[in-house]
């Protein structure tokens, strides 16, 4: 397909040369009168577009060059209005790769402009690539943005009618394909930029129909044409540091160098403002600017020329700006400032080699000399001078430093006694602050050693309180290993002995609670035994009681009837119970000895024993027998 899309371009373009190019031009025919008219061409700085501009400013119109470029569009509507002699031939800037561009051109011209009666869509690119609206190149600036601009100034068309708008097609949109889905991207492919022309020139064939059939009765007509085979025109597409879409054996395609010139300057047997002829080199650093406008100028001066003429045409630029300024010097300005005079070269032949888009980046005199001695004359004079300067400098400074040196010594000396004088009274202040310090550092000492002292003493007693603490805790620990040895032995202890001892003696609790039982159960029995023989002695005995109450009963009455003879008879019957109970003692003693003392005798003895006979009996019987006549009178007989 893309060889294909190749041939078809070839084929037409050959039949446009053969058609258009290579016959002879048409008769031209009377131009109508246009006075008082608008018109508005687009891309009409160059090729079809200027020469549209140039015939529409010829019929007296007003026209406005919508361009892109605002060096290109002055300079063609000045070259048209110097033409045509109409003063109303006008630039106004319109990039038709930026829609804001086509509506701030479109918004500037229906405030300026009141009328417009003609709309020419001319401009067009074959080149690819993308703009910043993000839509193909092409495709934009040949349709879209033409488009836009014919959208916007359709009212002020319509109010001026009749109105006419021209779109500049091609015979290429029988090659375009229009895609909905892909309308105004990139195309993709080999011969994918001529694809993209081909359906821009279709877009404006299809914008021109609908165009004219939307205002028809409105006296607004719309024609799209094509423009036949040309050459090409005077626009060129200048590329730096890129790439461009170029037709074989039809673009004509060349290339300049960009590179920093060398370019060395010699002006030999050059006069000088005085009549001293001199010699001088510079070196200047120059390249060709890249600017757009700048380079296109460079372009137009330098395209399809060598390196080597290009330095030619500005080393003689150069040389003859550097001859008439040597003319215009001294050679002590020269020589004595270089850089002042290289400036001033800059300075002079900036603006020429400017307006031929070159640069000059640095120049430099490398090299100053003459032949006829008059620099060195000029040095020999100098070096006189300086010699003879220097001489009397020397004597000045010699002079001037004996001055200098008397000046210093006395003033050395006035300055050696007050500094002599200054350091006594130095050294005196010095001795008694000397002396004011020692005494304070001694008391401070003296101060710091009982300090130290009291501090130590206070240090020793909260160490030996720290000690009696440490031992303190010391003892609270000993005291609490030795609670827990104890614990410890308790738990030994319990578990070795007292527990097996508690075992044992509940286990003898456990036995003896039983004997106690038993014991308990005989006692309870032999107390019943002995409550049972107790009250059988106890009746036996009241029985006895009762017996003998009545025979005491009977005593006693006896007593009373028969008096001491009954008392004596019942004495006499308990002799021999009171002899055998005293003599109960005795029947066991074999042998009985009476001992006495010197004093004693045997019947006082005797006497005492009898003597505690009625004590006797009257605990036996109750019978108190002092109160019987016969023992009373027994008792004063022995009297």
């Amino acid at each position: 397909m893309g060889w294909a899309l190749l041939g078809v371009g070839l084929l037409l373009a050959l039949y446009t040369l053969l058609r258009h190019g290579l016959r002879s031009a048409p008769r031209p025919r009377g131009r109508p009168e246009l006075r008082g008219r608008t018109a508005i061409v687009t891309g009409g700085s160059s090729g079809i577009g200027a020469a549209t501009a140039l015939e529409l400013a010829r019929c007296g119109a007003r026209v406005i060059l919508a361009t892109r470029s605002a060096r290109r569009g002055e300079a063609a509507a000045s070259r048209i209005r110097r033409e045509t002699g109409n003063n109303e031939v006008l630039f106004m800037h319109l990039d038709l790769a930026s829609l804001r561009s086509v509506r701030a051109f479109a918004s500037t011209f229906l405030r300026q402009e009141p009328q417009l009666h003609l709309l020419i869509n001319n401009a067009g690119v074959s080149a690819g690539g993308t703009t910043e609206d993000g839509f193909s190149l092409p495709f934009q600036v040949n349709h879209l943005g033409h488009f836009l601009l014919t959208q916007l100034l359709l009212e002020r068309l319509r109010s001026c009618a009749p109105s006419r708008v021209v779109i500049v097609a091609s015979s290429a949109h029988c090659a375009g394909r229009l895609r909905p889905e892909s309308l105004g991207r990139p195309p993709s492919g080999l011969f994918s930029t001529f694809q993209d022309y081909c359906d821009s020139k279709l877009a404006n064939v299809l914008h021109a129909r609908e165009l004219a059939t939307r205002e028809q009765g409105t006296q607004v007509t719309c024609y799209a044409v094509h423009p036949g085979g040309c050459c090409g025109s005077d626009e060129k597409q200048y590329v730096y540091g890129g790439w461009a879409w170029a037709w074989w054996c039809i673009t004509d395609t060349q290339r300049v160098s960009l590179e920093v010139l060398t370019i060395l300057c010699r002006c030999e047997n050059v006069e000088t403002s005085e009549g001293v002829p001199l010699y001088v080199t510079g070196v200047a650093q120059v390249k060709i600017m890249t600017e757009k406008e700048l380079l296109a100028v460079a372009c137009e001066q330098f395209l399809g020329k060598s390196v080597q003429d290009v330095k030619n045409v500005v080393l003689q630029t150069l040389e003859g700006h550097l001859r008439s300024i040597l003319g215009t010097l001294t050679v002590e300005q020269i020589y004595q400032d270089r850089d002042q005079f290289a400036k001033l070269v800059r300075e002079v032949a900036a603006p020429d080699v400017g307006r031929m888009g070159i640069e000059i980046l640095s120049f430099t005199i490398k090299d100053v000399y003459d032949k006829v001695d008059y620099l060195s004359s000029l040095g020999k004079t100098q070096i006189a001078a300086v010699q003879r300067d220097a001489d009397i400098g020397v004597a000045e400074a010699e002079r001037d430093a004996g001055i200098r040196e008397a000046q210093c010594k006395k003033e050395m000396l006035d300055v050696k006694f007050m500094a002599d004088t200054k350091i006594a009274d130095s050294k005196r202040s010095f001795e008694l602050q000397k002396a004011a310090f020692t005494e304070e550092v001694n008391m401070k000492t003296a101060e710091a050693q009982l300090a130290y002292e009291l501090q130590s003493a206070r240090e020793q007693q909260k160490i030996r309180q720290e000690e009696i603490e440490i031992e303190v805790v010391e003892r609270k620990k000993q005291i609490e290993v030795e609670e827990k040895e104890v614990v410890r032995m308790e738990k030994e202890l319990m578990a070795t002995v007292k527990q097996p001892a508690e075992a044992e003696a509940y286990r003898i609790q456990q036995i003896a609670e039983g004997e106690k039982v038993k014991q308990i159960l005989l006692a309870q029995a032999e107390a019943e035994k002995i409550r049972k023989i107790g009250e059988a002695e106890a009746f036996v005995i009241e029985a006895v009681g009762m017996a003998e109450a009545e025979g005491l009963k009977l005593k006693a009455e006896a007593l009373q009837k028969y008096g001491e003879a009954a008392q004596l008879s019942l004495v006499l019957d308990a002799l021999p119970e009171i002899a055998a109970k005293v003599s109960a003692p005795l029947s066991k003693v074999d042998e009985i000895v009476i001992l006495s003392g010197e004093k004693g005798s045997t019947m006082s003895d005797v006497n005492r024993l009898l003597a505690e006979i009625p004590t006797s009996v009257r605990a036996i019987t109750g019978v108190d027998l002092t109160k019987l006549p016969l023992f009373q009178k027994a008792t004063e007989a022995k009297e």
